[in-house]
């Protein structure tokens, strides 16, 4: 495979994260203030399905194609901003799964209050306040490892 179709690969995928990550975000962060469970329901679904499409799937390219661009470069793992990275991904990725674990409880907890035509409880929205923080994290790691991509 070519440098240019890696980087391209590469870059495609570190935008699907963030763009994907940060407008689930804020249609989620969104709908729950509304307070409409209706509205809570059907983008908890669409954020969970979201993760499923394209943030897996760049989630998992975004190494690979690291790895390769690396050793095509003949880059050292021990190179400091690389380091940095690696170090910054795994981190990232372990708020992440945690987020979609989170995601995945809520939107099953909305679904069963919308069908037993209930109110969502506090246990809810303090989960939500956990994912917020987890993604704001996630997200902050992501976003040092685009600067230090592209600073070096």
């Amino acid at each position: 495979m070519s440098y240019e179709i890696l980087l391209f690969l590469h870059i495609a995928s570190l935008i699907l994260l963030l763009g994907v990550g940060g407008g689930s975000a804020f249609y989620k962060f969104m709908s729950d203030k509304s307070e409409n469970l209706e509205v809570i329901v059907h983008t908890n679904k669409m954020v969970v399905l979201a993760d499923w499409l394209f943030t897996t799937p760049s989630a998992i390219l975004q190494p690979l194609t690291g790895v390769m661009l690396m050793n095509m470069l003949k880059l050292s793992w021990k190179t400091p901003w690389l380091l940095a990275s690696m170090v910054l991904y795994v981190v990232a990725g372990i708020l992440w799964l945690v987020a979609v674990y989170l995601q995945i409880r809520m939107k099953n907890m909305a679904l069963l209050a919308h069908k037993e035509e209930k109110q969502l409880g506090q246990e809810y929205f303090k989960l939500v306040n956990y994912w917020i923080a987890l993604g704001v994290f996630s997200f902050l790691a992501m976003a040092g490892i685009f600067v230090l991509m592209v600073f070096k």
